[in-house]
């Protein structure tokens, strides 16, 4: 039964950073063709950072998320791939609430011009939080749960604390 379970999540693991790196990657390449000053604009109109920052963001933001996207596709830093999509996507999703809460009718910028915010965006956008807030919880998981320590060889017992420390003397 533990086996088939540990199965499960690594399939679930699997196909939820294939569908972020996915996702991550065509953001990154819609943005990526279409000329940088439109995802400025679009960064811009949530009127959050000064206009050389959003120049910085508009020409790095898509390299960032292309990195990303590769380094979740192939599996690679596990970890730190999904703390930063999960950072990233709360990032964006705190973003686009708080200009939907303020009435604001602008394009969220997720996938290049032309889609404004909406409340199918914020759940697409949850979805994709949710999901990645999942995968950095399962990448952070210990292969076979909680273990017991490991006990010497003549059967005496060791404080657990003592196996965090290395002193196998007690």
């Amino acid at each position: 039964m533990n086996s088939f379970r540990s199965k499960v999540v690594s399939a679930l693991l699997l196909l939820v950073r294939l569908a972020l790196g996915a996702v991550f990657v065509y953001a990154a390449w819609v943005k990526l063709r279409e000329p940088w000053l439109l995802f400025a604009m679009s960064i811009d109109a949530y009127q959050v950072l000064p206009q050389w920052a959003v120049l910085t963001v508009a020409r790095t933001l898509p390299w960032l998320e292309l990195a990303l996207g590769i380094l979740l596709f192939a599996g690679r830093w596990r970890r730190l791939s999904s703390v930063a999509a999960s950072a990233l996507l709360m990032l964006f999703f705190s973003l686009m609430v708080r200009a939907y809460i303020r009435g604001q009718t602008i394009d969220c910028g997720c996938f290049g011009p032309g889609e404004a915010i909406s409340p199918l965006t914020l759940l697409r956008d949850g979805s994709l939080l949710a999901g990645a807030l999942l995968l950095t919880i399962l990448s952070f998981r210990r292969p076979g749960g909680l273990r017991t320590p490991p006990q010497p060889a003549g059967g005496a017992l060791v404080p657990a604390n003592a196996v965090e420390r290395g002193d196998h003397s007690a």
